[in-house]
C-alpha cells in the first residue's frame, strides 16, 4: 500500500518533470529556428550593402573608361562583373531559402525584386557599352545619353532598388526578432505558471504523504526505544503494512536476541572470572621467572664480588708479608711484586670483560677493522693453540671457495673470540680428543666453525650458553662471560654464532661473518 504510494508520488513527479523537459525542448528548438532565420535576414542585409557597393564601383569603372579609352578599365570590370554575379547568386539563394521558412507573405517581393534589380545592372552595363561604342568622337558635356544613365538610371533607379531591398530585409529581420521576442515571452510566462501549479501539488503531495507515514513510524519509534531502554520482552505489532513486516520482524528477532545475549552475558562473566584466575597463575609464573633471573643476577654479582675480592686478598696479603719481613731479599721483593702484578692483571682482564659487554648493550662497541685474509688469520691461530696443547690435535680445513676470502674485521676482537671457543672446546672434552677448525663460504658468508667431540650440552642448557653468568653445574670455573662475550663481539662485525650439540657426540660452533661488512 505505501508502496503503490511512494509509486504514485513518484510518477506524478516525473510527469510533471517530463512535460517541463519537453515544453523547454521544443522552446529551444524553436528558438534556434528563429535566430537561424535571423542570422539568413541579417546575411541578406550585408549581400545587398556588398553588391551595391561593388556595383557602384564598377560604374565608376566604366564611367572612367568613357574617359581614358576603352582598355582602361577591362580586367577590373570583368572581376567587378564576376562578384555582382557571384553576389547575386547568394542573395537568390539565400531568399529562396527564407521564402521556405517564413513563407510567401512575409518575404513577398523579395525574389522578384532581386531578378529586376539584376536586370537593371544588366541593363546599366548594356548601356554603358553602346555609349561606349557609338559616342567615341562625341564630347562628353554634350551627350545627353550618358547624362540621362548617370543621373536617372543609376542615381534614382538603382539606389531605389538597392534601398527598397535593404528595407524589405531590414522589415523581415524585426518580424523575426519580434516573433524570437514574444516566443520567449510566452515561454518566461510558461516557466511561471508550471511552476505555480506544480509547487503547490509537489508540497501537497509531501505532506500528505509524511502523514501517511508517520503512523507506523511513531509505533516502530516507540518500540525501539523501549527495546533500547532494556524492555527486551517489548515486541512491535505485526499487523502493520506489507512495506513494514520485514523491518518488524527484524525489531522483534533482534529484542530475542538481546534477550539472549543479556542471558549469556552471565555466563560471559563467570569464564572471564576463569580466564583472569588463569591469567594471574601465569603473571605469577612470569613474575617467579623474573625472580630466579634477578637471582642469577644477584648470585653473579656475589660472583663477581668474589673474584674481585680473591685477587685483592692475595694482593694486600704478599704486599702484607712481604712489608713484615724485617729484612726481606730484593728476590723476595721480585716474588711479591710478580705476584701483585699476576693478579693486576686478572683484574684488568676481569673489568675488560664486563666493560666489552656493556658496550655491546649500548651499542657502542668500537671495532678497528682492516681487510686482509681470514684463512690466513685462522691458520695463525690453530698454530698457536696447537703449541700450547702438544698433547691434541689441532686441524684446520679450508675450503676451495674461500681460500682467497678477504673479510674486514677486528683482528684482535677476532682472535678473542676464537680463543674463547677453543679454551672452552678444550675444557669440555677428554685431554687427548681432537679439536676440528674448518672455513667455508655460505651464500654471501664466510662460515667458521669449531668441532670438539667432548661431552655435549645438555637440551635444558644449550638456550641458555649465550647468556651471561651462565655456567654449568659440573664445570664451575670461570664467571661465565665467556659466550656472551663472543656473541658481543660478532653481533657488532654484523654475523651470527648458532651451535648444535648432541651429548656424548660432541659440540659444534659456526661463526657466520657477513662478507660485505664495512
Amino acid at each position: 500500500m505505501y508502496k503503490r504510494k511512494i509509486y504514485l508520488f513518484g510518477i506524478t513527479s516525473g510527469l510533471i518533470m517530463m512535460i517541463a523537459l519537453c515544453c523547454t525542448a521544443v522552446s529551444a528548438y524553436l528558438t534556434q529556428i528563429n535566430l537561424e532565420q535571423s542570422n539568413t535576414g541579417q546575411t541578406l542585409l550585408a549581400e545587398h550593402q556588398k553588391l551595391s557597393s561593388i556595383s557602384y564601383r564598377m560604374f565608376k569603372q566604366l564611367t572612367d573608361e568613357l574617359i581614358f579609352g576603352e582598355s582602361a578599365n577591362q580586367a577590373i570590370i570583368r572581376n567587378k562583373q564576376a562578384l555582382i554575379a557571384q553576389s547575386l547568386d547568394k542573395i537568390r539563394r539565400l531568399e529562396l531559402q527564407q521564402r521556405q521558412a517564413l513563407g510567401s507573405k512575409m518575404t513577398a517581393g523579395s525574389i522578384e525584386d532581386t531578378d529586376e534589380l539584376a536586370s537593371l545592372i544588366d541593363a546599366i552595363i548594356s548601356e554603358f557599352k553602346a555609349i561606349t561604342a557609338t559616342y567615341k568622337n562625341t564630347p562628353l558635356d554634350q551627350q545627353n545619353r550618358l547624362q540621362t544613365l548617370l543621373e536617372v538610371t543609376i542615381d534614382s533607379e538603382f539606389r531605389e532598388a538597392i534601398n527598397a531591398a535593404v528595407v524589405r530585409q531590414g522589415n523581415v529581420v524585426s518580424a523575426i526578432n519580434a516573433k524570437i521576442e514574444t516566443l520567449n515571452t510566452a515561454i518566461v510566462w510558461f516557466a511561471v505558471g508550471v511552476a505555480l501549479f506544480a509547487m503547490p501539488c509537489i508540497i501537497l503531495a509531501c505532506y500528505w504523504l509524511f502523514n501517511q507515514l508517520y503512523q507506523p513510524l511513531t509505533i516502530i519509534n516507540n518500540g525501539t526505544k523501549a527495546i533500547a531502554a532494556g524492555d527486551y520482552h517489548q515486541r512491535l505489532p505485526e499487523t502493520l503494512d506489507t512495506e513494514f513486516s520485514q523491518l518488524v520482524t527484524s525489531l522483534n528477532l533482534l529484542a530475542s536476541r538481546l534477550a539472549d545475549h543479556e542471558m549469556q552475558a552471565e555466563h560471559s562473566r563467570k569464564q572471564l572470572e576463569f580466564e583472569v584466575e588463569q591469567r594471574t597463575r601465569e603473571i605469577k609464573q612470569v613474575n617467579e621467572q623474573l625472580t630466579r633471573v634477578d637471582s642469577r643476577r644477584r648470585q653473579f654479582l656475589a660472583d663477581v664480588s668474589h673474584e674481585l675480592r680473591t685477587p685483592l686478598t692475595i694482593i694486600r696479603g704478599e704486599a702484607q708479608v712481604t712489608l713484615r719481613q724485617s729484612s726481606a731479599s730484593q728476590e723476595v721483593y721480585r716474588e711479591t711484586l710478580d705476584s701483585i702484578l699476576l693478579q693486576a692483571v686478572n683484574l684488568s682482564e676481569l673489568v675488560d670483560d664486563l666493560l666489552l659487554l656493556a658496550r655491546a648493550e649500548l651499542s657502542q662497541l668500537k671495532l678497528d677493522t682492516s681487510r686482509q685474509p681470514l684463512g690466513d688469520f685462522l691458520q695463525n691461530q690453530v698454530s698457536q693453540w696447537q703449541r700450547l696443547h702438544e698433547d691434541r690435535q689441532f686441524t684446520l680445513d679450508i675450503d676451495k671457495s674461500a681460500e682467497a676470502l678477504q673479510l674486514k674485521f677486528d683482528q684482535q676482537r677476532l682472535k678473542q673470540v676464537v680463543a674463547i671457543m677453543l679454551d672452552n672446546a678444550c675444557k669440555y672434552s677428554a685431554p687427548q680428543s681432537p679439536i676440528n677448525v674448518s672455513l667455508k663460504q655460505v651464500d654471501t658468508s664466510a662460515c667458521i666453525e669449531i668441532k670438539d667431540f667432548g661431552e655435549g650440552i645438555s637440551p635444558a642448557d644449550i638456550n641458555h650458553i649465550f647468556e651471561r653468568f651462565v655456567r654449568f653445574k659440573h664445570k664451575s670455573e670461570g664467571l661465565g662471560l665467556g659466550l656472551a662475550i663472543a656473541k658481543a663481539i660478532i653481533e657488532a662485525h654484523g654475523g651470527e654464532i648458532k651451535v648444535n650439540s648432541t651429548q656424548g657426540e660432541g659440540t659444534l660452533f659456526q661463526i657466520y661473518l657477513p662478507m660485505d661488512v664495512e
